[in-house]
């Protein structure tokens, strides 16, 4: 195994941060759910994840739009494709977990892509926080729905976080 991690304090609170042969493969919140495999973290490092900590900095004070990272986001072949569909999603703006199924093709579940997007292991690079319920209402989040919505507000230019930091970085 070369996977390696370290965690990142951002505004967002606490995010670890896992690397596998130069590419990202996970960037969790404390009390991920689902929670991912530990195991699959790899040796804790201080080192190698300047680009990654720049880039999400950059992204949370609102001054990046899109990522540059090298990633590689393992799932079924389903995973891949409702993960494409994401990456698709533009700044700023958002679909439903309907909309993706749609687009998927006829007989797709809403309730399989919202599975699928649950288990997107790249929250914020693979930006599933852009994926909304089909009432415009916030649903389930990794990370919880503060920061689901923190996330939105960045996007919309509402706020560099301000309203959200402390809650946020206290759970």
């Amino acid at each position: 195994m070369t996977a390696t991690h370290t965690v990142l304090a951002t505004r967002l609170g606490e995010l670890t941060v896992v690397q596998d042969d130069g590419a990202l493969t996970g960037l969790y919140f404390p009390r991920h759910w689902p929670r991912p495999d530990r195991s699959s973290f790899g040796s804790r490092v201080a080192d190698g994840f300047a680009d990654v900590a720049a880039q999400l900095d950059d992204y949370l004070a609102g001054d990046r739009t899109v990522f540059d990272l090298p990633v590689r986001a393992n799932g079924s072949e389903f995973d891949r494709r409702v993960r494409d569909l994401i990456r698709a999603i533009p700044y700023g703006q958002t679909t439903t977990y309907g909309d993706l199924a749609r687009r998927l093709g006829p007989g797709t579940d809403p309730r399989d892509v919202g599975a699928a997007v649950g288990r997107n292991p790249l929250c914020i690079v693979i930006p599933c926080h852009r994926v909304i319920g089909s009432t415009g209402q916030l649903t389930g989040y990794a990370g919880g729905l503060a920061r689901k919505r923190a996330l939105l507000d960045i996007e919309a230019g509402i706020s560099p976080l301000l309203s959200h930091e402390m809650a946020l970085t206290q759970g």
